[in-house]
C-alpha cells in the first residue's frame, strides 16, 4: 500500500485492498480495509463491491466478532497475478 501524490489505477486499488484482506486473515473489517488501502467511502465501496460481487473476496457473519471478509482462493490468485504485473512494471 502506498499513500503518495500520484493516482493509483483500478488495478493498483485493488491490489491494496486485496493485500489488506490478506493481512488481516480473516478478521478483516471494513472500515479497517477502507482505512489501510487509503481510500475514501466512495472509491472503497466501488472497488470492493466489484470484488465481492466477482467472488474475490467473501463475507463471514460470526455472531460473536460480527461481520468480517476473507480472500478466496480465486482472490488469492487475482492477488498474485496482480503483484506479478505490478513487478514487471517497476
Amino acid at each position: 500500500m502506498r499513500n503518495g501524490m500520484n493516482p493509483r489505477s483500478r488495478w493498483e486499488v485493488i491490489l491494496d485492498i486485496l493485500k489488506v484482506i490478506s493481512e488481516e486473515g480473516s478478521r478483516a473489517k471494513k472500515t479497517r480495509i477502507m482505512q489501510k488501502a487509503y481510500l475514501d467511502w466512495r472509491n472503497f465501496q466501488r472497488h470492493f463491491g466489484y470484488l465481492l460481487e466477482r467472488g474475490f473476496i467473501e463475507k463471514i457473519e460470526d455472531p460473536v466478532e460480527g461481520t468480517s471478509y476473507k480472500l478466496t482462493e480465486s482472490g488469492k490468485d487475482l492477488m498474485k497475478r496482480l503483484k506479478g504485473v505490478e513487478a514487471m512494471l517497476r
